[in-house]
């Protein structure tokens, strides 16, 4: 008799959801696709980049190895593309990056860019949003996947920030754009707490101007960039960058000067040197950056990447102070192999080294030590374009 209703109780349940699926079915088919067929075009609009660099490193301190791993390096997710005739969007988060939300622009730190551009004719465009800062240099222009380790100014800054700003073209050879951004996405006592005698802006802004020069028929390129930043009441930071390239047959040399001038240190590297102090004033950073492109044939390229990274605290009240705290030298030899004729992706072998030295001051003062550090990688990169 048990059986018999348990047998019972099954089909009653098997019909049951079979007529469930079956209506699931029906009112399934009844729905709109979420890219209406006659929407389909639009993609052709769009675009979808997986920014990837993979690599399996292995990595020295002071000539001692110390271990080996697999790591994504860069992974950026882009999406960008036409809204309408002249309005285009631009999306770009880094999955390699905390996504903690910034209490200043309310958005994840994670997110490189999320903007709108407007371009009313071919010679003016006008952006806002969250932007890439337009500071000028190769380094910084390039995209991230290409630069294996950035220097101290580029690694330490706030890069991508909430503003607006407008580009004008008046030929093919030159652009003109200025940005006005928030200074930074955290607030003046999250980065700084509080500093005696130093008032937060009620605005602190960052504008940027910005010239891209194609001059010598294609043969040298420039991107040439000075800021200014507003930190806290009469706190400024003045920042220039001046890129250049040299773009030949089969070679290219590459060139950033870059110089900031802080009266708070935004970058808080001179800050850290220091026990105690929260951030040090009157902060000048100075650097050389350099790369050069060998073109061997259409498979091999070799790289070589160099850069040297000076800090100064000018304001440091010691009457026997030296200035020059640290130089930090980097050195990236690479050979970079293109295996796909039509595909933009490539396998490379490369070593980064650092080398840390302080000055006699720094060491006597504050304690520091010399330091250098190294590591071999081999690994992919590709600005992997999904749609």
């Amino acid at each position: 008799m048990h059986t018999r209703n348990w047998l019972v109780a099954c089909m009653l349940l098997f019909s049951a959801t079979a007529t469930g699926q079956h209506q699931e079915s029906r009112q399934d088919s009844a729905y709109k696709p979420l890219i209406p067929i006659n929407k389909v075009a639009l993609l052709n609009n769009i675009d979808v980049i997986a920014n990837m660099r993979f690599a399996f490193r292995n990595d020295f301190q002071e000539g001692t190895y110390t271990g080996s791993r697999f790591v994504n390096e860069q992974f950026r997710l882009e999406i960008k593309g036409k809204v309408l005739d002249k309005l285009y969007f631009r999306f770009r988060d880094r999955y390699t990056r905390d996504p903690m939300t910034q209490s200043v622009d309310n958005l994840s730190r994670s997110t490189d860019l999320a903007y709108l551009r407007f371009d009313p004719n071919e010679h003016w465009k006008i952006y806002a949003g969250k932007l890439c800062a337009d500071w000028g240099g190769i380094e910084f222009d390039d995209n991230p996947i290409e630069i294996y380790e950035y220097t101290d100014m580029i690694e330490f800054a706030d890069n991508f920030l909430s503003g607006a700003g407008v580009g004008y073209l008046p030929n093919k050879n030159h652009e003109f754009t200025f940005q006005l951004l928030n200074s930074r996405t955290k607030t003046f006592k999250e980065l700084y707490d509080s500093i005696p005698g130093i008032t937060e802006a009620k605005f602190p802004f960052a504008a940027v101007i910005n010239w891209r020069g194609n001059l010598f028929n294609g043969k040298v390129h420039t991107i040439w960039s000075y800021s200014i930043f507003k930190e806290a009441t009469s706190q400024y930071m003045n920042y220039i960058a001046l890129g250049n390239s040299l773009i030949l047959p089969n070679f290219k040399l590459d060139y950033d000067f870059k110089l900031s001038l802080e009266n708070l240190d935004r970058k808080t590297i001179v800050s850290d040197f220091i026990p105690n102090v929260k951030a040090a004033q009157g902060v000048t950073y100075l650097t050389h950056w350099m790369r050069a492109d060998v073109r061997l044939s259409k498979i091999v390229h070799l790289t070589a990447t160099g850069f040297v990274d000076f800090a100064y605290w000018n304001g440091n009240p010691d009457p026997d102070k030296d200035k020059k705290l640290r130089t930090a030298w980097g050195y990236i030899p690479a050979i970079e192999v293109y295996p796909f004729h039509k595909y933009d992706l490539k396998v490379y072998a490369n070593m980064i080294g650092r080398i840390y030295r302080y000055t006699d001051y720094a060491q006597a003062k504050f304690g520091l030590r010399n330091t250098d550090n190294y590591r071999f990688s081999v690994g992919i990169i590709t600005p992997l374009l999904i749609l």
